[in-house]
């Protein structure tokens, strides 16, 4: 059975398309009134496990469960959940209200109910005002809103966006997150988002899992996948970072002892590492200071600049000609070394991390 507070429960679902599997017993818990990512790049998985959760998707081994009720053979629509495609699909000779109202009908709502709801839902994403007008006389981000409103109308109790903000330009999908993590708040229901895109997993989940080749690779709050990426996959997906090969020389209580290049000592926290020998430390780019050559944790010689308007992003090379880059903030003082310039590198001890392969 399901644990009280949770959601959905994915149990070791498994999907393959003949000899491709594209699940490879995926186990998640999605906890009620939770904002829920699934991130990953393309043909990961991600929209294949939201398709299985709305039953689009059959899968081949493992069990789905909704508040503890096994989905696995129900047909998508006797499952008590909605989707937002990316193709928002609305019906172009409908207006506002025609569009959201459709489904409540077809589902046997009476029409002075569905009436109702529908002016509660137009007002919860704000479009009480253009509930006459078509889709063709709305912007992206308004229709985007009308089909969310669709969505909800019928009160699932889970919500699936697979990718829903990816036809909006940046400002817009910028400005919608921020409303679809109200309207999450404020319904108090599971949303499961499925998106490549990190910065958008970053600022609008509870909880994120990355995915990669069909297999969750690390599940957490956006802050601990940033800060403290479990392998080289997760680190080098989330964000920008600097991998630099080191030898591990112990390992003890979550916190390794290694050697840089130009073989100064280093401590830090590990992930799941217990080995000697080869290894990989994880830094972003912002945890990384500038010091005189001696006082460094590593040397390096400048090789450029890149001028980011809020940051400047300095361009390096160690001893042992790996690259690194490092983000300083950019303000009138900002004094920028020269290329051909050697200087030290200082890493904050518990933001770099030594990863698991």
């Amino acid at each position: 059975m399901t644990s009280p507070g949770i959601a959905v429960s994915v149990d070791r679902v498994v999907k393959r398309y003949g000899s491709v599997t594209a699940l490879h017993g995926v186990s998640l818990d999605i906890r009620e009134n939770e904002f829920f990512t699934l991130l990953g790049p393309s043909g990961c998985g991600k929209t294949t496990l939201l398709r299985a959760i709305a039953g689009f998707e059959d899968v081949t081994e493992g069990h789905i469960r909704l508040k503890g009720k096994d989905l696995v053979d129900q047909p998508p629509f006797k499952r008590p959940v909605n989707t937002v495609f990316q193709q928002y699909a609305l019906f172009p000779h409908m207006s506002v209200t025609e569009n959201v109202m459709f489904g409540l009908l077809r589902k046997g709502w009476n029409r002075q109910e569905a009436e109702r709801r529908v002016r509660d839902v137009l007002e919860l994403v704000q479009l009480s005002d253009f509930a006459a007008r078509k889709p063709g006389q709305l912007s992206g981000g308004q229709q985007q809103r009308v089909a969310l409103a669709r969505a909800l109308a019928p009160r699932p109790e889970v919500l699936l966006l697979d990718e829903p903000l990816s036809a909006l330009d940046l400002k817009l999908r910028q400005a919608v997150r921020m409303e679809l993590k109200a309207i999450q708040r404020e319904t108090g229901i599971a949303f499961i988002f499925v998106t490549h895109d990190q910065e958008e997993a970053l600022t609008m989940s509870d909880r994120i899992a990355v995915m990669s080749s069909g297999h969750v690779q690390q599940v957490g709050p956006p802050r601990e996948i940033y800060e403290a990426p479990i392998n080289r996959f997760v680190a080098d997906f989330i964000g920008e970072t600097n991998l630099l090969d080191v030898t591990v020389e112990a390992v003890n209580n979550g916190m390794a002892k290694v050697l840089l290049p130009g073989n100064r000592s280093f401590e830090c926290p590990a992930a799941a590492v217990d080995a000697r020998g080869p290894g990989h430390l994880s830094v972003r780019p912002e945890r990384i200071s500038i010091c005189a050559e001696a006082a460094g944790d590593l040397i390096a010689t400048v090789t450029g600049h890149t001028y980011l308007g809020t940051d400047n992003q300095l361009h390096v090379k160690l001893v042992d000609g790996e690259v690194m880059s490092i983000r300083l903030q950019n303000t009138e003082s900002t004094l920028l070394p020269k290329a051909g310039d050697v200087i030290g590198l200082n890493l904050e001890a518990d933001a770099a991390r030594l990863l698991a392969d």
